[in-house]
């Protein structure tokens, strides 16, 4: 044939094969090897260990206060995050790393817009989740994850002003590096879940993640590099490459060279196990579609049933599109977070 449609089915084929032969090991000599794989994928970025945080304001906000603090992860690229503590907090409290996906950065689901004044308007699809996770009695950290909104790319902006993000640029040049977006994403990220856990305010012990979107991209990962995160949630993202990243025009940030050499998403989500888990998609998500979400969730399930931990795993399907609910899952991660040892 001419054209390459049959060609590509078949390396994925032969690619999942291989995972499927790999399988037959037992399942603990396949994990460490997979993390390692997806370590090494995502490329290296030096640390930037001695950056102390820097804070960039204070504001009292109905029910909680609102910081905003200065991050870095590598030097020579900083980074702010929006830090939510609730009013008349007593003790240290359970935590939640807050991951946004496309849109205009932390502002979108700490309830400002752009600008950063309030938005008092019906909430878009991030449903200001930040807030939301805060008014049940969490301390929450929001980093501004790069190429959204005041990080965009200088170059981008200067070729058009309202560019609505960076991914494709920062993704192109750092692949040609030998690093990934992912990967730059992800190191900020662990930054940010090291410095919140040294905050007072907050018990190490019992911090979790919420990612929507491209937030879950970079919230399976941190969680799967990072065993001290307790519980994840991931909205709008579990699927599979196959159903998805594959049949739908998707953001380049997405794309990880070499990755299903290693495996299919499902199992590389599976790494969080045995670890609390909670999965959400909307029945009606274009881009993630709820077909491949099942199918996933199945795989994804029948890893914590293998690790003897089915109780650990909660799956929601709601009445909605591309975009975050929340009707279960807030309340399951105050809960799990609270009884986390």
């Amino acid at each position: 044939m001419w054209n390459g449609d049959s060609y590509l089915e078949k390396l994925y084929n032969e690619a999942v094969d291989r995972h499927r032969n790999q399988n037959l090991q037992l399942r603990n000599e396949r994990k460490p090897k997979l993390k390692a794989a997806l370590r090494e994928l995502i490329g290296h970025f030096e640390p930037n260990a001695d950056h102390a945080p820097k804070l960039l304001e204070r504001v009292q906000c109905d029910g909680y206060i609102r910081e905003r603090v200065e991050l870095s992860a590598t030097p020579e690229l900083a980074f702010a995050a929006y830090v939510l503590i609730p009013d008349g907090a007593k003790g240290p409290l359970p935590g939640v790393l807050a991951l946004h996906g496309h849109g205009y950065g932390s502002r979108e689901i700490v309830g400002l817009l752009k600008d950063g004044s309030p938005d008092e308007s019906e909430p878009g699809i991030h449903q200001h989740f930040a807030v939301q996770l805060v008014k049940r009695g969490m301390a929450v950290i929001a980093p501004d994850v790069i190429g959204f909104g005041e990080r965009r790319l200088l170059a981008d902006l200067a070729h058009n002003p309202d560019s609505p993000n960076s991914c494709h640029n920062l993704s192109t040049q750092l692949m040609m590096l030998g690093k990934t977006l992912t990967g730059l994403r992800v190191a900020e990220a662990l930054k940010t879940f090291q410095c919140f856990s040294s905050r007072p305010e907050v018990d190490a012990d019992r911090i979790g993640l919420m990612g929507f979107s491209g937030g879950g991209l970079i919230g399976f990962v941190a969680a799967v590099l990072e065993a001290r995160i307790q519980a994840a949630v991931l909205t709008g993202f579990t699927n599979t490459v196959k159903e998805s990243i594959f049949a739908v025009h998707h953001c380049i940030d997405n794309y990880t060279p070499g990755l299903l050499l290693h495996a299919e998403l499902p199992e590389l989500i599976g790494l969080i196990a045995p670890r609390p888990l909670f999965l959400e998609s909307g029945e009606r998500d274009p881009i993630f579609p709820v077909a491949g979400f099942r199918k996933a969730a199945a795989e994804i399930q029948a890893i914590y049933e293998s690790e003897g931990a089915s109780g650990k795993l909660e799956i929601d399907v709601f009445p909605g599109t591309h975009e975050i609910s929340g009707r279960l899952a807030y309340d399951w991660l105050k809960r799990t977070l609270v009884k986390a040892p």
